[in-house]
């Protein structure tokens, strides 16, 4: 008997199709020598990671709960964690939704707000996770130019009114206001106060990705778009057109994955049921551990600005030694990134296999532009570098990027 070789990729969805791998993941594939010095991922120092004081808080936490820290829970997340985030906040609980890491939320958030052919509006450049969540929902996207002073509203504007005339149908506009990934930069208090009214008049939902609101180190705080819509909103929660995501991620520990979304009743209601189909729950013993560990979440977060801002200012003061005239990069106020802008006609991606042989690696640009460009680009992290990796590391890049100009 004979058979007829199966087609497996024939049967993919067209949403499945629509899937790209992260250009970061892959890129991390081969950086993974130990004598690469990597300033490609986004990832927390993990010498800061509070070893000793997350084991006494699984340790109380099992003495405290017994087997119910072992068991399924609710969908919502542990009761005291949301609580806490929502007195933070200034909301009811009723209104937080624990998620398996943020980036679920932008998954769960994609599944019940976008319709095919829907026009998502977009930083350029933008966070490439959010990008790899919204397109299975099949999206259209449309990018909104960025200055130092974060997203230009004028020219968000602009954009509204031309996808209106065209007929389309603008259904949400992601931003990441602090210290963006990938860029570094912060959207000014200006631009953050036009921004939501400007979107409170268009009936624009606004997805605020805020995972490293709390990494400042220089400059002044600003009110999250959140807490401007819920002003706006008169402080009803159920009428603010601003929806919120963060995490616990970059201030604690990643590799628990615990994150939050607060938004209206009506959203945080489809989340949940979106969420029972995804996994049920984030994991009890991961927002147990999480919630013990709040006493010292503020100490802890000292530590990373301390470090981070040493490590940032660092970066900066060797790219300015040792990269050739033309280069441009951004000066962060905050977060784990600072983006480099080559003169034209520069590929960062050809560029790459070249760095590495010097034994350094960074993530081209391209990849952060929803509908092209930005070849000239690299995003730089310094958040887990050591002190002596970035001097090696910007030295090699800069040789890298002298001899290409040359």
């Amino acid at each position: 008997m004979t058979t007829t070789a199966f087609d497996m990729s024939a049967q993919l969805s067209r949403r499945a199709r629509t899937m790209n791998a992260s250009a970061i993941r892959e890129i991390l594939k081969i950086t993974q020598q130990p004598d690469v010095i990597s300033f490609a991922g986004g990832l927390p120092a993990p010498e800061l990671f509070p070893i000793e004081d997350v084991r006494r808080a699984a340790d109380d936490v099992l003495t405290r709960y017994g087997p119910a820290a072992l068991q399924y829970s609710t969908t919502e997340g542990h009761a005291p964690l949301r609580e806490w985030i929502a007195m933070r906040h200034g909301i009811p609980a009723a209104n937080v939704q624990i998620v398996t890491g943020s980036q679920q939320g932008l998954d769960l958030l994609g599944k019940v707000l976008i319709d095919e052919g829907d026009t998502v509006l977009v930083e350029a450049p933008t966070y490439l996770g959010a990008l790899q969540s919204f397109q299975p929902y099949l999206p259209r996207y449309a990018q909104i130019p960025t200055d130092d002073g974060g997203i230009d509203v004028e020219a968000l504007e602009r954009v509204l009114h031309e996808q209106q005339a065209q007929g389309q149908r603008v259904k949400l506009l992601y931003a990441i206001p602090n210290f963006q990934n990938p860029t570094g930069r912060t959207l000014s208090l200006e631009r953050r106060q036009a921004l939501v009214e400007l979107t409170a008049r268009h009936g624009l939902l606004i997805i605020e990705d805020d995972p490293y609101g709390e990494l400042r180190f220089s400059g002044e705080p600003a009110p999250s778009l959140y807490e401007l819509g819920l002003a706006l909103a008169g402080g009803d929660p159920e009428r603010n057109h601003v929806i919120y995501s963060s995490s616990f991620s970059k201030t604690l520990v990643p590799g628990l994955r615990d994150a939050w979304v607060q938004a209206a009743g009506p959203v945080i209601a489809k989340l949940i049921q979106a969420k029972q189909g995804s996994d049920l729950h984030t994991p009890t013993f991961n927002q147990m551990i999480i919630t013990e560990l709040l006493p010292i979440l503020p100490r802890q977060i000292e530590t990373v600005k301390r470090v981070y801002g040493e490590r940032g200012q660092r970066m900066i003061a060797r790219i300015s030694e040792h990269f050739p005239a033309g280069v441009e990069f951004t000066q962060p106020q905050g977060g784990m990134f600072l983006w480099v802008t080559l003169p034209q006609g520069l590929d960062t991606t050809a560029l790459l296999p070249r760095a590495v042989e010097r034994k350094v690696a960074y993530v081209p640009g391209s990849p952060f532009f929803a509908l092209g460009g930005g070849e000239n680009t690299m995003r730089l992290s310094y958040s887990s570098a050591a002190p002596e990796k970035i001097d090696q590391g910007m030295r090699a890049l800069g040789e890298t990027l002298s001899e290409a100009l040359a």
